[in-house]
């Protein structure tokens, strides 16, 4: 099949890459707003550039994949949907929720398949910690712990734009953790400080947050981010039930040091990026959209997930500022 990626920044290009190594993929068509990146991918992967998103549309592509700034998500999402295209968009679907709910009703009743970028869907522990909880092995679940620390702040001109630590780390977590319990959340209390960068606190965000999610059965969810975890990239889940725990990330490249004695674990060298912690989820991930392309499989994450990820992110951050608990409707209604 013949793919076409808006946007060639970081994670475009990582897409680039993931997709020329797909069987099911024939030919990359790319467009970007600078001639350079387009330019290096097509050198690259030999893609065929175009100059501008319609050009690619018109291109005879069967699917694209929309790695654009995100202010550009909502109108690449409806310009895929109108020409017949499925569309697979990284996360977030719009800068605000109130865009994205718009993009929803603006594609419901379409027959175009959409998937939302949520890469921890594929990482093989996440999927085999949501089959352990399907099978009923672990028993009534009571409590869960999810865990995002990066190990460097990002830019200035990242954060000033990316709507807060909430809505652009946490809420992998919140989406996860709805994915592998297969609860809703109901409620959120959060709090947040700063113990290292200044332009991240002069932004009116947080560089380090904890936030206790309610789920609609009584669980408990304990939600923990950094962007200062120096010793690396770690993302991780523990889910307790009456009868098992599981661990997802307990594996020798976790970002941790033990100081008992005698204990040699992890002996491995930990992860230092997201794209080292999941290059295998990213492909298992843009496979599953080729599946999609081919209408082997529907959406394995839909608008309607993603925003149900946003408004939690929502709340926490409503709570974070309010130094209250909020529930989930209360956002959802405005």
């Amino acid at each position: 099949m013949r793919i076409g990626i808006l946007g060639l920044g970081r994670i475009g290009a990582f897409h680039a890459e993931t997709l020329s190594g797909l069987d099911a993929v024939d030919s990359l068509v790319v467009t970007d707003p600078f001639a350079d990146a387009a330019k290096a991918a097509a050198e690259r992967f030999g893609a065929e550039v175009v100059d501008s998103p319609e050009a690619l549309l018109a291109a005879g592509v069967d699917g694209i994949v929309v790695a654009a700034a995100t202010d550009a998500h909502p109108a690449l999402i409806l310009a895929g949907v109108e020409a017949g295209v499925p569309v697979f968009c990284e996360k977030p679907v719009a800068r605000t929720m109130a865009e994205g709910v718009e993009v929803l009703k603006a594609v419901q009743g379409k027959d175009v398949p959409i998937q939302i970028g949520y890469n921890r869907r594929f990482d093989t522990g996440f999927v085999n910690a949501r089959a352990a909880v399907q099978s009923g092995e672990l028993g009534k679940l009571h409590t869960v712990r999810s865990t995002t620390l990066d190990p460097a702040p990002p830019p200035a001109a990242y954060i000033a734009a990316s709507g807060g630590i909430f809505r652009d780390c946490s809420v992998h977590d919140f989406d996860i953790i709805r994915w592998v319990t297969g609860r809703e959340v109901s409620e959120v209390y959060a709090v947040g400080g700063n113990r290292g960068a200044d332009y991240i606190k002069e932004a009116g965000d947080a560089d380090t947050t904890g936030a206790i999610l309610t789920l609609d059965d009584g669980t408990i969810a304990v939600v923990s981010n950094s962007r200062h975890n120096a010793r690396g990239h770690d993302v991780r889940m523990e889910i307790h039930g009456f009868t098992d725990s599981i661990a997802v990330g307990l594996e020798d490249k976790l970002p941790l040091r033990s100081v008992e004695p005698g204990v040699t674990f992890p002996a491995g060298t930990p992860h230092d990026f997201f794209m080292d912690r999941f290059s295998a989820a990213y492909r298992a991930e843009l496979t599953a959209f080729t599946e999609v392309v081919a209408g082997t499989r529907p959406s394995p994450c839909t608008i309607e997930d993603a925003l149900e990820a946003g408004w939690i992110a929502d709340a926490c951050t409503l709570s974070l500022h309010e130094h209250r608990p909020v529930t989930i409707e209360e956002v959802r209604q405005g």
